[in-house]
């Protein structure tokens, strides 16, 4: 598919064109989900709840779920698709209409990667992830998909003591960057996560994300990729996980604003997550339902058009049914900003001397079974 267009985030809109734009423009809800949850996950602490599945077996489920919302599906490489089982993927695709969306390079688990993968200062085990990068790359770009996320969960550190940082962010952006000139016009979706495996993951909050794409961008040498950055497009964009972003103690609607406002959100990944503590992978709204909420009116706002990938960790239930209570909560958030009243949110931020509490007893209303039932509300002027 054609480079999805991300120029339009950007936009700065007055007060009023901003209302207008609330009013007309709808989130399309296209869901996405990676394959890896499909089967259950390895702990440190309890015995797998579930059997393993294997690569067919997990397709088998997906395939049950594209008439409930499922669209697309995610997967690394070369674990969970390769070289020997395109075929499969191929007419998986081709059966049930759900794409591929993206080809994940893993970084973050061979025993090569104990001390990083494409920071990593010894030569053979960065020079092997640099390759692996250049063949999911090669991948995304043979089956047609719409980036490559990169998440470096193993480039990182636990004793900062005499570390010479500045060389590891280095030789993590020039890895990265030689996979993307080898296959010119291929966009990464940059994953931040502060911590787990490593004590310290290199780039592993929002801000970190977007200062990683200008350094990989300001090395990329090949002419095509060149030619994108000069007419504005971005290629090293953001996947930011609402996880991840929570256990870095960043608010999600104030996170996901920065990628956005420079044209950057590829992709966003939803699950739900206390502050901070371990990565728990919810299913989505299962904890903090107001900040899905203030996540989506800034999407809304922002005008996004990208996906909604669904990542969490279903130990106790099948994932059939985590994934459609995840859809069907998104669903409902959506439903819920889109009810509220633009205009007097507008307003109220234009305006915060004459509106004092009225956004809290808005979203108060917004949120009741029988608003009728409490107090009026005058609109702010």
């Amino acid at each position: 598919m054609p480079m999805l267009d991300l120029r339009s985030q950007a936009m700065r809109r007055t007060t009023a064109e901003m209302h207008a734009h609330l009013q007309s423009f709808n989130l399309d809800l296209k869901f996405s989900a990676g394959i890896w949850f499909f089967s259950p996950a390895h702990s440190r602490f309890h015995a797998k709840y579930q059997p393993d599945r294997t690569i067919e077996q997990r397709l088998d489920i997906a395939a049950t779920l594209a008439g409930q919302g499922l669209g697309a599906l995610e997967a690394h490489y070369p674990n969970e698709i390769n070289e020997e089982n395109l075929d499969l993927w191929k007419a998986f695709t081709r059966d049930t209409g759900i794409r591929l969306l993206t080809v994940i390079p893993l970084l973050f688990w061979d025993e090569q990667f104990e001390w990083g993968s494409l920071s990593s200062p010894l030569k053979e085990p960065r020079r092997n992830a640099i390759e692996r990068t250049k063949g999911a790359l090669r991948l995304n770009r043979q089956l047609d998909t719409d980036f490559a996320v990169v998440w470096p969960g193993i480039d990182g550190y636990e004793n900062s003591f005499g570390l010479d940082f500045a060389a590891m962010r280095d030789r993590f952006a020039e890895g990265l960057a030689e996979a993307m000139d080898a296959e010119p016009g291929m966009r990464i979706a940059f994953e931040p996560k502060p911590y787990e495996p490593r004590g310290r993951i290199l780039f592993g909050t929002t801000p970190e994300g977007l200062l990683l794409g200008h350094q990989v961008e300001s090395m990329l040498r090949a002419k095509d990729n060149r030619r994108l950055l000069d007419e504005g497009h971005k290629l090293v964009c953001m996947n930011p996980e609402v996880g991840h972003v929570l256990m870095g103690f960043e608010d999600l609607a104030y996170a996901f604003s920065w990628p956005l406002s420079v044209g950057r959100l590829a992709h966003s990944h939803w699950n739900s997550q206390p502050l901070g503590n371990y990565d728990q992978d919810l299913n989505v709204s299962t904890l903090s339902p107001e900040q899905t909420e203030a996540l989506l009116y800034t999407l809304k706002m922002y005008g996004y058009r990208g996906w909604f990938g669904i990542d969490v960790n279903p130990e106790r239930m099948p994932v059939e049914v985590a994934l459609r209570n995840s859809m069907d909560a998104l669903r409902a958030a959506n439903e819920r900003i889109n009810s509220l009243d633009h205009e007097a949110i507008l307003f109220s931020h234009d305006h915060p001397d004459r509106a004092r509490g009225w956004l809290e007893a808005h979203l108060v209303r917004a949120r009741a079974p029988r608003a009728a039932a409490l107090s009026p509300l005058p609109r702010p002027t």
